[in-house]
């Protein structure tokens, strides 16, 4: 069987002709906006916190009109029991609105979950997504697992799950792309996706989240960029504390990723690619790589390989104080939250997708 990569190298358009056309090019992204992840509204969507001068966003159709006003160009969102009827309403409304629809879908448990997720596929299909962004662990690596027997014991369960899922998607013609979140490193994922070798499931490359797993966030583009079928496009502020260093998301341009590369690399692999804002405002997370419960699911990781990237922490360190909103009213958490989400917009207009 034709290994991705060789399947990749052999496409005229470099990972994107397959069977099924991937979402519009317009005028080949000269008139294109960055669209946002749900997560970057992690605390106004549902109104999980609340305000009446931010309005909650009650589901997709909230979200995208929000996001078509502030000039995205579209979202990646979760799909969950919408329905038919849900499901067209939200294709009427994104496209009245110009803007491109990707899903954010969980994997199937196991096959007594099956029909859970074909419907949550047919739905987004019928919505007009064409890729769906999932995840493995709902979690950090480090925190899940005090052993390599339990981590192994995961990837054992995820990769059936994958094998599941992969034959939905197949059916349906749909692409899952599969993110790296804090579970995988990227030389792990790249070798999952090469044995699952199907032209349906490939990558989210999240920018800058495997950090928190020791890796130069380039490099992780650089290793994932030839399976993309979506992103999620953040920068990261780092700075070392007692167990190790804190990792943030920034605004755009304020942190340790080469956006601009990292954009073009992905692109260079795929032409229609869509960039997706993934700026998540809350508190440093804490990445304790110097405690020894850390290294519980790494095996024969060399000591130089903590070195190497403690140093490249202090030597790029967040000038200043991390982001944090701890001690905020929730009126200004949901301000800081959205002159965050405008600052990236206006930072990538300005500066990538030009």
């Amino acid at each position: 069987m034709m290994k991705r990569r060789q399947f990749l190298q052999a496409s005229s358009l470099a990972a994107l002709s397959f069977s099924m056309p991937f979402p519009r090019i317009p005028d080949f992204l000269k008139e294109y906006s960055m669209g946002i992840v749900i997560h970057s509204y992690g605390m106004r969507y549902g109104g999980r916190v609340k305000s009446e001068d931010f309005p909650p966003f009650e589901n997709a159709l909230d979200l995208m009109r929000h996001c078509h006003q502030i000039g995205a160009g579209g979202v990646q969102t979760t799909v969950g029991a919408w329905g038919l009827d849900f499901s067209n309403k939200v294709r009427e409304e994104r496209e009245m609105l110009d803007l491109y629809l990707e899903g954010s879908i969980s994997l199937p448990k196991n096959e007594t979950d099956l029909d859970r997720f074909e419907q949550e596929v047919k739905d987004a299909r019928e919505a007009g997504a064409t890729v769906l962004r999932t995840v493995c662990l709902n979690g950090r690596r480090y925190e899940n697992f005090e052993s390599s027997d339990q981590f192994k014991d995961f990837k054992k369960k995820a990769l059936i799950s994958l094998q599941l899922a992969e034959a939905i998607v197949k059916k349906h013609q749909v692409r899952l792309a599969v993110e790296n979140h804090k579970d995988w490193t990227s030389e792990e994922l790249v070798e999952i996706l090469k044995n699952l070798s199907s032209e349906w499931v490939g990558a989210t490359v999240d920018f800058g989240i495997n950090v928190s797993l020791l890796e130069n966030p380039n490099k992780v583009i650089e290793n994932l960029a030839p399976f993309a079928f979506s992103t999620h496009v953040k920068d990261m502020g780092v700075q070392e504390y007692e167990e190790g260093f804190l990792l943030s998301e920034v605004p755009l341009g304020e942190g340790i990723v080469d956006l601009k590369k990292g954009m073009d690399l992905c692109r260079k692999y795929n032409p229609a690619i869509q960039f997706s804002l993934e700026m998540i405002t809350r508190d440093p997370l804490k990445i304790p790589c110097l405690t020894e419960k850390y290294w519980g699911t790494f095996e024969n990781t060399p000591a130089t390989d903590l070195a190497k990237h403690l140093s490249f922490i202090r030597k790029e360190k967040y000038p200043g104080s991390l982001p944090q909103i701890s001690g905020l009213t929730d009126q200004q958490k949901l301000q800081v939250e959205e002159e965050n989400v405008k600052k990236c917009l206006n930072f990538s207009k300005s500066n990538l997708l030009t």
